[in-house]
């Protein structure tokens, strides 16, 4: 799917998958130490407002014009001092060339061919700080057949073992597991990666 579709898939309607952020986001980083986080992939941006509103500092990317407008229309109802902490980016993420400047980075719902997928996860890897901590979080590959909802095309799915196959050794898995979401069709099957550059994994930056 490329950028002019994305862009036609949120037009449709206001708010494509709802304002309030990722339930495994709320859970795993709420503890967390605030600092600067990347949200690639970030949609109409409801992770990227969430964390802003805890005081990170976010640099929001994605490559549909579409729902980084809507992002923008929904935080303009936030403080001055949250859409402060905002950037909205509009780029692709897998020719993205970021610094190593971020404590946080998430990688939640891209569903990408292995290659590109790797890619992204490359950029996602680059953009951590010494002690940064990267989240990817997205649709399992049983979900076709064992879960419900999400892309039904096997080969943009992926396990936790193919988001460690794609670490490489590059950080510390911290938590590589499925996750399951209880949906009003049934139960969704999700594949959940935690990773860290630091060798004591995320509790070295809890606060």
């Amino acid at each position: 799917m490329d950028a002019a579709e994305w862009d036609r898939k949120y037009d449709r309607r206001e708010l494509v998958y709802g304002e309030a952020p990722n339930a495994t986001l709320v859970e795993l980083a709420t503890t967390l130490k605030r600092g600067r986080a990347l949200d690639l992939a970030s949609g109409q941006g409801r992770n990227a407002i969430w964390l802003a509103t805890r005081g990170w500092t976010v640099d929001a990317v994605d490559f549909s014009s579409v729902a980084l407008t809507r992002a923008n229309d929904v935080a303009a109802s936030a403080p001055k001092s949250v859409r402060k902490r905002l950037t909205w980016v509009r780029a692709d993420v897998t020719h993205l060339s970021p610094s190593p400047n971020y404590d946080l980075v998430l990688m939640f719902y891209l569903h990408l061919p292995p290659e590109e997928r790797r890619r992204a996860v490359s950029t996602a890897v680059s953009a951590l700080k010494p002690d940064g901590i990267l989240m990817i979080l997205g649709h399992h590959s049983a979900n076709i057949e064992h879960g419900v909802g999400g892309p039904q095309e096997p080969e943009i799915l992926y396990t936790p073992e193919d988001l460690v196959s794609d670490i490489d050794s590059r950080l510390t898995i911290v938590t590589a597991e499925n996750r399951y979401r209880d949906v009003s069709d049934g139960t969704a099957i999700d594949a959940l990666l935690l990773a860290s550059r630091s060798a004591l994994g995320s509790d070295a930056d809890r606060g």
